[in-house]
């Protein structure tokens, strides 16, 4: 089990990665929140030792990924709808961005999760193929793709 400090740092550094990466995938502010708490509550019982920062990271960023996925097939969310079908927009997102994050947002996973850690989170096609256990090759063709799609909704402007 992590100490106060260590946990509290880590918050610090990650807690709008792990937010956004929420909302990427879910879309909704109340499912990002309880994703949010599940993904540092596991970070809190993680008893190993990372590496480093980066490792710690991506660590994170895997959880976090899994964390979404497993709150998507859920059983709950599958029967249930909303009463307010209502998109929350995250605070941290500007107006000029809007439409580009709209059209994120209706990719596919897998073009959602390339496009957010290359574009937003710096990540290179390597550090991603790592990171979602894929190969590198594959990476660079969910890249293209992603961009193409974004290209054509977005009435074909460049990236």
């Amino acid at each position: 089990m992590r100490s106060e400090q260590e946990v509290n740092l880590a918050i610090e550094k990650y807690a709008d990665m792990v937010r956004k990466i929420c909302f990427i995938h879910l879309k909704n502010y109340y499912d990002t929140e309880d994703v949010f708490q599940d993904v540092f509550l596991k970070y809190i019982l993680h008893d190993k030792e990372f590496y480093s920062d980066a490792h710690e990271k991506a660590w994170l960023i895997r959880v976090t990924t899994n964390a979404c996925k497993d709150t998507l097939k859920s059983f709950f969310r599958k029967k249930v709808s909303s009463i307010e079908e209502l998109i929350t927009e995250p605070f941290y997102i500007e107006d000029d961005n809007k439409e580009v994050l709209e059209e994120v947002l209706k990719l596919p996973p897998k073009y959602k999760d390339v496009i957010y850690l290359f574009y937003y989170e710096g990540y290179s096609a390597l550090e991603i193929a790592a990171i979602l256990h894929k190969k590198e090759n594959t990476v660079y063709t969910w890249l293209s793709r992603a961009k193409a799609q974004l290209k054509m909704s977005l009435g074909g402007e460049t990236l």
